[in-house]
């Protein structure tokens, strides 16, 4: 059997441990997973009550997915043709390299960043540009744009970025727009745009209007937390989105996760709650860090990234014998770090209480 020859550079995606695997190995009972920036409050009673009694598993889902998309395209007041659904927005991306990436060609993303943006451009055989985030963490924009040349067709931008938390303001962000060349897709990646809380970041769906080159993402797998249905987006221009819907497996996303997405969209009450505690529990987890003299990148999102100046990945396991999952800083691109996913104020102050064991 012979693969092509891009498989060779790829290595699998790298999860949070399994709380179960964790049990198991040290003899836990309890164990609390903060690796993976899922969502500690759950999901909104609406999703809860649709998922307690699913019906027609049988029964294929609706590959276009038009329920779901009359909600949020009711929701963002964009046309319903503006929109492409995946399995989660990483299937999106996935989309996008088949549909735009190969031989001859390159993107440029900043690293590091989300992964599958340059995993699914090298299966695609395409070269990969990345561009080193500042020391601070933020994505280095004028680098990035004097790394464009004609054989780029996509830039990624991670806003906010994954891992390190940092977000571009709007006018960082139309600056850069303004000097992409128009022929090129930039991808803003907003994941995590339901946790920011800067008033300066940017409102990126007026400027589709504006700038014909960009496309949007986004996920319920976040603050709506739907991570394990699997279900993400793109917004952008209705004819661009209509070249690359054939790439679209048939049925892709399934009723459940459409359904419970609806439900989920519907209840933005549950959505605000979940911002105040995550904007707490984020304020008091950065300040018992500083205080005890580490840095930790400035973050709009429901992680935290911390400088120990300790190997990541020694800290990851004493912690994980103590039944708490984090993600090293190793696998992530930041040696010297450990990244937080922000749980329940009690999950917290069990971290902080191990943290504080392991940490001498």
């Amino acid at each position: 059997m012979t693969l092509k020859q891009s498989m060779n550079e790829l290595t699998p995606y790298e999860p949070g441990r399994p709380i179960e695997a964790v049990k198991e190995q040290y003899g836990l009972t309890e164990v609390i997973k903060l690796a993976s920036n899922e969502n500690p409050y759950g999901v909104s009673e609406k999703v809860s009550e649709f998922l307690a009694a699913p019906k027609m598993t049988q029964i294929y889902p609706d590959g276009h997915a038009a329920t779901i998309r009359k909600a949020v395209s009711e929701h963002l007041q964009v046309d319903e043709d503006q929109l492409l659904f995946g399995a989660g927005s990483d299937e999106v991306i996935l989309f996008l390299c088949r549909a735009m990436l190969g031989p001859g060609t390159n993107s440029v993303m900043a690293t590091p960043s989300f992964s599958q943006y340059k995993h699914n451009a090298t299966v695609e055989g395409s070269e990969v540009i990345e561009v080193p985030v500042t020391a601070e963490g933020d994505h280095d924009l004028e680098r990035m744009l004097a790394a464009i040349n004609e054989e780029t067709r996509i830039v990624w931008v991670c806003n906010p970025n994954n891992p390190t938390g940092n977000y571009i303001n709007d006018e960082e962000f139309v600056s850069f727009l303004e000097r992409v060349p128009e022929n090129v897709l930039v991808v803003s990646d907003e994941a995590y745009l339901e946790y920011v809380e800067a008033s300066d970041y940017p409102s990126t769906l007026p400027l589709l209007d504006r700038f014909s080159n960009l496309l949007l993402l986004r996920t319920f797998s976040k603050m709506y937390g739907l991570a394990n249905l699997r279900l993400g987006f793109a917004v952008g221009q209705a004819d661009f989105i209509r070249q690359v819907e054939p790439i679209r497996p048939p049925f892709n996303t399934t009723t459940f996760a459409q359904e419970a997405a609806i439900r989920a969209l519907s209840d933005q009450a549950f959505v605000q709650s979940c911002f105040e505690k995550n904007k707490v529990e984020r304020d008091r987890l950065r300040t018992f860090f500083e205080d005890k003299g580490y840095y930790v990148f400035p973050s709009q999102t429901n992680f935290l990234l911390v400088d120990l100046k300790k190997n990541g990945n020694d800290v990851f396991q004493a912690l994980m014998q103590k039944g708490i999952i984090i993600r090293s800083g190793v696998p992530l691109g930041f040696p010297s770090c450990i990244r937080v996913s922000l749980g329940t104020k009690e999950e917290n102050d069990q971290f902080i209480s191990a943290f504080e064991d392991v940490i001498v």
